[in-house]
């Protein structure tokens, strides 16, 4: 073994580098170029593995093919795998996440996943173009420019790629319609305005593997007779919009960007455009008038983008995962990918868990397994040990799915049916101590800030209803507002412009169809069951739990918990912002929270 060759593979993505990779990376190169090592190493910079539960991750895989992850490691680790692992041969088992013939919890979060868009994301260089090649990067490209436009359609069509945004719109007819709009310009747009809160499948993908997206846009800008891209990109993404750069610049000394592309009439350009952060930027005529360098607002549909889109030519906009599956596709075949999923939800989809969740980070399943198995077979279940309470998927124009529908499969139809959205694959997952009341009002919050105002329906609307979840998650709500939420609700869907407007209920509306109890406890009651809202609680210490310590007096930020060292201390209930301080700061669970009575008049009080 201590005669073996070694690649040592670092994830050096945002979620990495914020637990400590850069350190790690660091200390590696500095003692491989020691030189005390015996055997051959060889250490390489990647992106998301996916794993972000366990970040920092470094890969150690031999000549023979094995492969062994270590999580969690620290810039103090490395030493002792060089010498343990790397000279002599014997992996580091209390670092060890996932290794060859391993019998570990992580099997199912590996055997169940099927890695497509995230195929080469943690496994390949972002910044070399030669690391993609080598995996067979560009021979999808290749494989278009052979087969020509029509057949390229043809080959999406025969996949049943669908657009992985949100929409689901069937790729190949959008890449056919603005092929077919006569045209001498067409463009092709990448939409990286990735804007849920949660979501970070596109940051991955566009920090893992950027040569991907260009492949992606180049087979694109063939199919429909584009010869130019823009890839629009948040500003937020500044790591992801490095990588890109630096693809592109490597793309074009290879001649795979530029004029008569591999040795064929095709020329095709890219450019890079940064985003201000603006949600509604997502929706694709805003980002066309972002571009375009006017205030992102959308417009009126028809004419559609694949008509009159930008500067007001045919244009075809997909976002990050869809091109990612495209060279895929190209280079396997559309059989290879139309095995997964279900009739209607061909192939993979990438999906971000996020919330009370162990295993956090990116999932790639196939379409149609059940929001049960996502959950407890991949993601390892509910990280407090509390019972699971609801999903929420595709952000704030998504739905909260509750527990008892965990058995439905994760797939356009079947989410749909339920009053849920795939969306572009954000998951929040929730216990029984979330609120849905608050949940939905986070939401809404959320849209309402980001609503360009061009509506208004949107603009007013969601004021409006922000206003009513406001007076019940303070306990001054009337029944009287169950109904004027749906009336509110409907309208706005119907009158609003664009897919913001339009879908900004669904978090309310689902939570009212599968919570409909919360409302009313909120309402009737005046209590909140799952003890969140700060204006139905209440903090109280129990006098036989105190010790007396006083911890929980010195982090209050209000002054109001007072006692003497050594007895029991009191809490002004009246004063308490119920910032939840105190209670991470008692080591005795002796501060509990608790619903105030109805009659309680503090419970009307707006909690600061």
């Amino acid at each position: 073994m201590a005669n073996n060759s070694y690649k040592v593979k670092v994830g050096l993505a945002s979620c990495g580098i914020a637990a400590g990779a850069q350190q790690v990376y660091d200390r590696f190169s500095e003692l491989l170029q020691s030189g005390k090592l015996t055997s051959q190493a060889e250490l390489i910079p990647t992106g998301c593995l996916g794993m972000c539960f366990c970040e920092p991750i470094v890969e150690v895989s031999t000549n023979t093919g094995e492969r062994y992850l270590y999580g969690g490691v620290t810039a103090a680790d490395v030493e002792l795998i060089l010498d343990q692992h790397l000279t002599k041969g014997e992996p580091v088992s209390e670092l060890l996440v996932y290794g060859p013939n391993s019998h570990s919890e992580l099997d199912s979060y590996f055997h169940k996943q099927r890695r497509i868009a995230l195929k080469n994301c943690g496994v390949i260089n972002p910044e070399d173009i030669n690391s993609y090649l080598e995996v067979g990067g560009y021979q999808g490209l290749k494989k278009a420019l052979e087969i020509g436009p029509e057949q390229v359609i043809a080959e999406l069509k025969a996949s049943g790629l669908r657009g992985r945004g949100g929409a689901g719109f069937p790729t190949h007819l959008k890449w056919s319609l603005t092929q077919q709009t006569p045209g001498e310009l067409k463009y092709i747009i990448c939409n990286a305005d990735e804007g849920d809160p949660g979501a970070f499948m596109d940051r991955s993908i566009l920090e893992s593997d950027p040569h991907s997206i260009i492949e992606g846009m180049l087979i694109a800008g063939w199919a429909i007779g584009a010869s130019k891209g823009y890839i629009y990109c948040r500003a937020e993404y500044p790591l992801a919009i490095k990588r890109l750069k630096i693809a592109i610049a490597q793309a074009e000394a290879h001649q795979f960007l530029g004029t008569g592309i591999l040795g064929t009439d095709f020329n095709f350009s890219i450019e890079i455009r940064e985003g201000a952060g603006a949600f509604v930027c997502g929706e694709e005529t805003a980002l066309i008038m972002s571009i375009e360098g006017q205030r992102g607002m959308p417009r009126f549909r028809p004419p559609y983008p694949s008509e009159k889109g930008l500067f007001a030519v045919p244009t075809s906009i997909n976002n990050v995962e869809t091109l990612a599956n495209v060279p895929r596709i190209l280079a396997d075949g559309a059989a290879e990918f139309s095995k997964y999923g279900t009739e209607n939800s061909r192939g993979t989809k990438v999906f971000a868990l996020a919330g009370k969740i162990n295993r956090g980070g990116l999932v790639e399943i196939p379409m149609g397994m059940t929001i049960n198995e996502l959950i407890f077979d991949i993601g390892g279940g509910i990280s407090t040990g509390k019972p699971f309470k609801a999903i929420q998927t595709g952000g704030p124009s998504g739905g909260c799915i509750p527990a008892e529908l965990g058995d439905t499969p994760v797939d356009y139809d079947s989410l749909s049916k339920i009053g849920a959205i795939m969306g572009s694959g954000g998951m929040l997952v929730m216990d029984e101590d979330t609120c849905m009341v608050d949940v939905a009002k986070y939401f809404l919050s959320f849209a309402r800030s980001e609503s360009c105002g061009k509506c208004t329906f949107c603009r007013i609307g969601t004021e409006k209803l922000l206003a009513i979840l406001e007076r019940i998650t303070q306990g001054e709500g009337t029944s009287s507002d169950l109904t004027l939420i749906q009336r509110l609700a409907e309208a706005i869907k119907v009158g609003s412009m664009c897919g913001l407007g339009q879908t900004v209920p669904n978090p309310i509306l689902t939570t009212m169809k599968y919570f409909a109890a919360e409302y009313q406890a909120h309402i009737e009651e005046g209590c909140c069951p799952a003890k969140q809202c700060k204006a139905l609680i209440t903090y109280q210490i129990d006098p036989e739990l105190c010790r007396g310590c006083g911890l929980c007096a010195r982090v209050c930020a209000v002054s109001a918990i007072s006692g003497k060292v050594k007895e029991p201390y009191l809490i002004d209930s009246e004063q308490c912002i119920r910032c939840g301080l105190c209670i991470s700061a008692c080591k005795f669970n002796a501060i509990s929270v608790e619903s105030r009575p109805k009659t309680d008049s503090a419970s009307l009080e707006v909690a600061q």
